[in-house]
């Protein structure tokens, strides 16, 4: 004998009906026309071959099977609507864990953070950064948000946000800023380039699109962080090279100034979420940080 379940959505517009005892409350609770209820009922009736409701006058009758059958399925509903109820609330109670490099968080989140907490107050946003590599993968994280490349790991859901765009910035505190900041970009070959040892292949990427011959390249300061890079920039120390994304608050504000304009690479700033962790709350911040990134275009 088959031991099947028949159809759950026949099952649910049963229980339904039967519950409130009316064919069109159940359609009115399920949001669907009082048609499909009917024809739900009529579906599960063919496969349990019998009958659940007869008429009784102008409405309708639940049969001893239907009686049977109503006891179990309100039984079963009542207690997963209450797992499921529990559930939610367990995930509103849980902080969602946000892993972001320190640059990305110091220079373009946090100011935005205030935000982000009136937009997605049910969040409960916490964010960890980490000295070394971030690692999606991790358990201690729900979601990372970085540069990367496509492709994307199967076992990974990505959102992605926005294109990387690079160029060099320098802050009118650089004692050349004049000279500089008016020139073309192969007086940048006569510069000693500040860069970070995190990216490089950003200089490289940026002079290629500029047709200038890598070749000709000096490296000045190297820092171990981007946001140490920008700072040093920022002081006046020399020209850097940052996404677009991390300095058009600085650019905004005139701390940096990018004469020499922006090229887009392949990466892509993205929100990556291990599957076990994917749901609603990662898709309303993914959400999130696309439009705030659009307005700051």
């Amino acid at each position: 004998m088959a031991q099947d379940l028949p159809s759950l959505n026949a099952l649910h517009a049963f229980e339904a009906a039967a519950r409130l005892g009316s064919v069109s409350r159940a359609a009115v609770e399920l949001h669907v026309t009082h048609g499909a209820v009917s024809r739900q009922i009529r579906t599960l009736e063919e496969q349990l071959g019998v009958a659940l409701f007869v008429k009784d006058g102008r409405g309708l009758k639940l049969t001893e099977a239907g009686l049977r059958l109503r006891d179990v399925s309100g039984e079963t509903f009542a207690r997963l609507r209450q797992v499921c109820g529990e559930l939610r609330q367990h995930e509103a109670d849980t902080p969602f864990v946000l892993g972001c490099p320190g640059s990305l968080l110091a220079r373009w989140f946090i100011p935005r953070l205030d935000r982000l907490n009136s937009a997605l107050p049910d969040l409960r946003l916490q964010l960890s950064t980490s000295q070394g590599e971030l690692d999606p993968r991790s358990p201690q994280v729900d979601a990372t948000l970085l540069y990367a490349e496509p492709s994307w790991p199967a076992d990974m859901q990505v959102f992605e946000l926005a294109r990387e765009s690079i160029g060099p910035v320098l802050s009118p505190q650089h004692p050349r800023f004049t000279e500089l900041s008016a020139a073309a970009p192969a007086a940048l070959l006569h510069e000693a380039l500040l860069h970070t040892t995190s990216r490089p292949q950003a200089w490289p990427q940026w002079l290629s699109a500029m047709n200038l011959e890598l070749a000709a390249m000096r490296l000045g300061q190297g820092f171990e962080h981007l946001y140490y890079l920008l700072e040093a920039a920022s002081a006046g120390l020399g020209v850097a090279i940052a996404p677009l994304q991390l300095v058009a608050d600085d650019l905004k504000a005139r701390r940096l100034v990018a004469p020499w304009g922006f090229v887009e690479t392949e990466a892509r700033l993205a929100l990556w979420v291990p599957e076990r962790r994917s749901g609603g709350r990662a898709e309303r911040l993914a959400d999130w940080l696309r439009s705030e990134l659009q307005i700051a275009q």
